[in-house]
């Protein structure tokens, strides 16, 4: 609520303070009687024209000042635009009047009066976007004006919307020319600056017109998002192209891009979610819109626009789900928090200036009363000083006789003292004389008992050397025992691996043999196989004369044939000298013989 109507009232100052020809900060009563019925009549209010009388009655027929007009405004006017929700005691603004159009009617009474005549590279109507972008941006106080910050982060929208390059050391320079006693730029020098195209060189009308229409309905539409894309249909399932445009809550599609024929919305809340689809039916980059009632199957133009639409999609619903504002609003309210944060912060730093000036200054008044204490004390000093000297010379003087006399004493002194020096030295010689003999007999009596001790370690050592000999011996005839144990066991296992080695040489040679003597047989059956072959031949060839024989002679007498063709086994015994299963019943015997070897 309260975002909303700062954003009305900063439009309602700029058309007061434009009824104010004079520049004395009053407006007569007639002209706001217009301006309160055109407000009313944008805003879709029932107006009171006795109101505004009743109101100022006892102001003489006076005019009236900003500051009285807005108690009016709020009681009579603005209030009526709010209605009070059905949840908690909270206030919902009535959508039933265009904010753009009350911009207009605003900026139409300010216009002609406080627009430049000098040439600018944007229309009419472009200043009156900038002018509304400045009533969002501006500060939240009166007279109306845009910081620097709030400058910077407008030419860098509109310069990204142009494709251009910021130029930040050029806006540096511009600060730096900016006049020191102005906190920033009131609505008409913003259009003046972006007018004059100092920050969009190089770009021609229609590009800086189409960069502040983007930035336009960004910050004041709310636009998130907008572009064609292809629509199916709830009835006749067919596809159509419309202009899409994403707002915090809603997705308006129209159909093209001058918004006149708006032909649907898709109401957004926390319970819809979008989904990307695969390409079906000839349509390609597809995406789903779930709502709560509805469905929305749309097909953007590439991959790319289509992954930028369902995450922009996304996000809108994410704020929805946490309450939170518009990125762009969020983010001015964020930069608004900041500079409050950096002011308080540059305020609290003055005070603590102040406060170290302060006492700065009463240090430096400490300082001048201790300055002056300490050139008071210098000359007491000097003059003790001065008092000084003379009691020193005169204690000079007296010092001098006194220290000849005590030199006198002293001589004498001396020779006392060395005479006792000669008495204590030859003392002293016989006590060290005395020392010594102690000493010698000290050591003597010492070597005794180290020799004593010595001799009771050798003999407990041989002891211990003793009882180790005994065990190692011990152990050795354990090792010894272990040894024998060892060299029997493994003489019994070397005679069992020798019989072991006979046995199996024993059957090497048998199978030796056994192999000489089926290569023997088969060579036999070879030999018998080869003259058998021969006979058949033979006979063969004897057969085959009879029959062409027989058959010339009687045609009709039928031979008797051989039987089967099948090969047939040959043996070392010869050919088929075994049936098949007699050969495998010999087989299965041999292999169990060999087995049993």
């Amino acid at each position: 609520m309260g975002g909303l109507k700062d954003e009305l009232l900063k439009a309602i100052w700029h058309a007061f303070t434009a009824l104010d020809l004079d520049h004395s900060g009053k407006v007569s009563k007639s002209q706001l009687k217009v301006l309160s019925h055109n407000l009313c009549t944008v805003l879709k209010v029932p107006h009171d024209p006795v109101a505004l009388e009743e109101h100022f009655r006892d102001d003489d027929e006076g005019p009236v000042s900003n500051q009285g007009y807005m108690p009016y405004l709020n009681k009579f006017i603005l209030e009526k635009c709010w209605r009070l929700s059905p949840g908690p005691c909270t206030y919902q603004v009535q959508d039933n009047f265009d904010k753009i159009e009350f911009n207009r009617m605003c900026w139409t009474l300010c216009v002609k009066k406080n627009l430049t005549k000098s040439p600018l590279l944007i229309n009419e109507e472009d200043a009156f976007k900038v002018w509304v972008i400045f009533n969002f941006l501006s500060e939240d106080k009166y007279p109306l004006i845009i910081v620097p910050e709030e400058i910077e982060y407008l030419l860098k929208k509109l310069t990204e919307a142009m494709g251009g390059g910021w130029q930040q050391e050029q806006f540096e320079h511009y600060k730096i020319n900016f006049d020191d006693n102005k906190d920033g730029l009131s609505a008409w020098e913003l259009i003046e600056l972006i007018g004059n195209g100092q920050f969009s060189k190089g770009m021609d009308r229609q590009t800086v017109s189409m960069a502040i229409n983007e930035v336009f309905n960004e910050l004041i539409l709310d636009v998130l998002k907008q572009g064609y894309m292809m629509k199916k249909g709830h009835r006749r399932k067919n596809w159509t192209e419309r202009w899409f445009v994403l707002k915090p809550n809603i997705i308006s599609y129209y159909v093209s891009e001058d918004l006149k024929d708006k032909k649907g919305d898709i109401l957004l809340d926390e319970n819809c979610c979008v989904e990307s689809l695969p390409d079906k039916d000839g349509k390609k980059c597809l995406f789903l819109i779930k709502c709560f009632d509805k469905t929305f199957e749309i097909s953007a133009s590439d991959k790319k626009k289509k992954q930028e639409w369902i995450q922009a999609i996304h996000s809108t619903i994410h704020l929805l789900k946490l309450g939170s504002p518009p990125p762009h609003k969020e983010a001015r309210q964020r930069r608004k928090e900041l500079r409050k944060k950096l002011l308080a912060e540059q305020e609290e730093l003055e005070r603590q200036m102040k406060e170290l000036q302060a006492a700065n200054e009463s240090k430096q008044q400490e300082l001048e009363t201790v300055r002056k204490k300490l050139e008071e004390a210098a000359s007491r000093a000097a003059e003790e000083e001065k008092k000084r000297l003379q009691t020193q010379v005169e204690l000079q003087t007296r010092f001098s006789t006194e220290l000849e006399r005590e030199k006198l004493i002293r001589q004498q002194m001396e020779e006392q003292v060395a005479q006792k020096s000669s008495e204590l030295e030859q003392y002293l010689q016989r006590v060290r004389e005395l020392e010594d003999m102690y000493l010698k007999l000290q050591e003597a009596l010492e070597d005794e008992r180290q020799a004593r001790q010595d001799e009771e370690m050798v003999r407990k050592l041989q002891a211990r050397l003793l009882e180790e000999e005994s065990s190692k011996r011990a152990e050795l005839e354990k090792w010894h025992l272990a040894q024998q144990q060892a060299i029997q066991t493994t003489e019994a296992e070397k005679q069992e691996l020798e019989h072991q080695r006979v046995m199996k040489e024993q059957a090497l040679q048998e199978a030796m043999a056994q192999l000489e003597q089926l290569e023997l047989e088969r060579k036999q059956a070879l030999e018998q196989y080869e003259g058998v072959k021969k006979k058949l031949e033979m006979a063969t060839n004897k057969t085959k004369s009879w029959k062409d024989k027989v058959a010339h002679h009687e045609g009709l007498i039928r031979l008797i044939e051989p039987g089967s063709k099948n090969p047939h086994l040959i043996t070392n015994w010869g050919p088929a000298a075994f049936t098949q299963a007699e050969l495998e019943e010999r087989e299965k015997n041999w292999k169990e013989k060999k087995t049993t070897e």
